[in-house]
């Protein structure tokens, strides 16, 4: 579809030719804005592509993205289970991750940087390497180690650990893809784009009164309400579900924010989800106005109830899921809803 870029803070436009996700005036982060937005599937394609419409003009190939399983709760018939453990790296990020590599190639870049907790990295590594371009990845020394060897032996990734968080992670990225003219990708407006496409399924197949969904960096939020908006200005839903973001309650400054009607102020994380240990969430104060505008609700679990929900998604369904990808089963036990509910599996890498 076509598009231009916006930045978020300055207002400054850029046109499809433009090769950063970040603003050049002031350095703020961009937005994908559509010339005219009309919202239709195709149902002849499989996984995200039937959505492709929907997406930024790319010439993209059509990997086995998407279109991942909403299996109905054991215990609780009104809860369903998105299944973003079945994308090729086993999360949710591989759907923005094709987006990104697709502008990649069409801009002609031979190499690709990113920020990450783990799951993102391993993501785009893994994209990088089919499509012959090197993979530069920052992130914290306390990720999970094992990711971290995923990432780097398998798909041969050139890693550098930061003494910090993804936050100052992000920073040492966005400084090398201006110096050595690789891609910056990540968190940024077309991740948010190939991402937002879970809600397209998940409303689409379920039409449910509620979506759960964990945050990290809040970029799957923040598409996902931009999703739901995009439906109902195209008159292909009537009623937006209520989305309700979850947080873990050693890291949840989009949580705090929310409650208090402040912006996000930083917070160190202290959790081991580390697929959402992230203390400066990138787009968490816009995903907050489109919460708010939503009649949404965030909440955050603990450690204990996060790691109750991973052995006994294990026990019930025999599937594999890290943390962060059960949060918002245990969000929803937090919840009184009403009505069906979807809570999304972020990942199962652990």
């Amino acid at each position: 579809m076509k598009y231009f870029l916006e930045c978020t803070k300055c207002g400054m436009h850029f046109d499809e030719k433009y090769k950063r996700q970040v603003c050049s005036a002031c350095g703020a982060i961009l937005d994908v804005k559509y010339k005219k937005f009309n919202f239709s599937s195709d149902r002849k394609k499989e996984g995200m592509w039937a959505y492709e419409d929907m997406l930024p003009d790319a010439k993209y190939r059509h990997y086995a993205v998407g279109g991942t399983k909403l299996l109905q709760s054991n215990e609780n018939p009104d809860l369903f289970l998105k299944l973003e453990i079945q994308n090729p790296t086993r999360s949710f990020k591989d759907r923005g991750s094709v987006v990104e590599i697709s502008k990649c190639l069409e801009y002609g870049y031979k190499e690709i940087v990113c920020a990450s907790t783990g799951n993102m990295a391993f993501s785009i590594a893994y994209f990088a390497k089919l499509n012959n371009i090197k993979s530069k990845i920052f992130i914290s020394n306390d990720a999970n180690n094992d990711k971290i060897k995923d990432i780097k032996n398998t798909h041969s990734a050139s890693i550098t650990k930061i003494n910090g968080d993804f936050n100052l992670a992000q920073k040492f990225a966005e400084k090398y893809a201006a110096k050595n003219n690789a891609f910056l990708a990540g968190d940024y407006c077309y991740r948010k784009e190939g991402q937002k496409t879970v809600a397209y399924e998940i409303i689409e197949e379920a039409e449910p009164s509620n979506i759960l969904v964990p945050i990290g960096n809040a970029t799957l939020i923040y598409g996902m309400l931009q999703a739901i908006k995009e439906m109902k200005d195209a008159g292909a839903i009537k009623k937006s579900p209520k989305i309700i973001g979850v947080q873990a309650e050693l890291c949840s400054p989009f949580v705090k924010a929310f409650g208090s009607g402040k912006n996000i102020k930083y917070e160190k994380p202290r959790t081991m989800a580390d697929a959402i240990a992230v203390g400066y969430p990138t787009f968490g104060d816009m995903a907050i106005e489109k919460l708010r505008k939503n009649q949404g609700e965030a909440v955050s679990v603990t450690e204990k109830e996060m790691m109750q929900e991973q052995q006994a998604f294990y026990k019930e369904y025999g599937l594999v899921a890290e943390m962060a990808g059960v949060a918002a089963i245990a969000g929803f036990k937090k919840m009184n809803l009403k009505g069906k509910s979807v809570a999304v599996i972020s990942g199962g890498n652990v």
